[in-house]
């Protein structure tokens, strides 16, 4: 019954923030206004608490406008986690855009949406990824293309890295794990409640996620960098895929910065 309760009570309060901010989102966008960039990042880290997660930054967070930050993708739940601490906008696969409610919500953030299977389109599609950072944009990018298991990452897809070829843009890679359940560490049998990979369905995935209990996420932020100083896309890609990779390793090994500041997103 408790578990119940917790989920209900969590999407009610989910429901009562989202439905009316966005319509918020859509008006500040229709008028062009500098808080249509703001508004997702209270939103995010609204849900975030109103989910039970708790972040703990390590690292420097990069400040510079356009920064490409690139990640490790295990769940939605990445999400909110990076727009709780992110100005930016997703790039994310096409169908994404066609989900209910979810697709809204990324429309809403000013999504790129990407067929990573349209080949003859990847110019354009990087173009288009090119034109968001020239303008200005922080962009967020899975480059595996899809959620893994949370222990280890797939392959990093290389295409898109070369729209950080304009020596303006900033490329930061981070880590992203989930650490503690209830302030126990996630061994192998609970990472799969949170971790949505697979052929795994995501309405009973979500559905027995929001009934656990607080989940602490640990982010790591690594040396940003630039494309020229690693001399070519795919050189980029395998850089932030060695940071990433180290990254997580070193977390589930216990190795990070203990002494590092953490924010709680409450």
């Amino acid at each position: 019954m408790t578990g119940l309760l917790l989920r209900c009570g969590r999407i009610g309060a989910y429901l009562g923030l989202t439905l009316p901010l966005m319509v918020v989102q859509a008006i500040l966008l229709s008028v062009k206004s500098p808080y249509a960039r703001r508004l997702p990042v209270f939103y995010h880290r609204t849900c975030c608490a109103i989910l039970g997660i708790a972040l703990k930054r390590h690292g420097k967070q990069s400040t510079h406008r356009p920064t490409l930050y690139v990640a490790n993708h295990s769940s939605y739940f990445d999400i909110t986690i990076l727009g709780a601490v992110i100005e930016g906008s997703f790039v994310s696969k096409a169908e994404v855009a066609r989900w209910p409610i979810f697709g809204w919500l990324a429309k809403l953030q000013q999504t790129v949406f990407v067929e990573r299977a349209d080949r003859a389109g990847a110019a354009r599609q990087r173009d288009e990824i090119r034109r968001r950072l020239a303008r200005g944009d922080n962009l967020i990018l899975f480059p595996e293309g899809t959620s893994n298991d949370s222990l280890r990452l797939l392959p990093f897809k290389t295409t898109l890295f070369s729209a950080a070829e304009d020596e303006d843009v900033l490329v930061q890679p981070i880590s992203i794990v989930y650490q503690f359940l209830d302030g126990i560490p996630l061994g192998r049998f609970h990472r799969p409640f949170f971790a949505w990979y697979g052929d795994m369905a995501m309405a009973p995935h979500l559905w027995k996620a929001l009934g656990l209990g607080r989940l602490t996420v640990a982010m790591l932020f690594h040396e940003p960098v630039q494309l020229k100083e690693l001399g070519s896309r795919k050189a980029l890609a395998e850089h932030c895929r060695h940071e990433i990779s180290q990254g997580v390793a070193r977390v589930l090994a216990g190795r990070h910065d203990r002494g590092a500041q953490a924010l709680a997103a409450q």
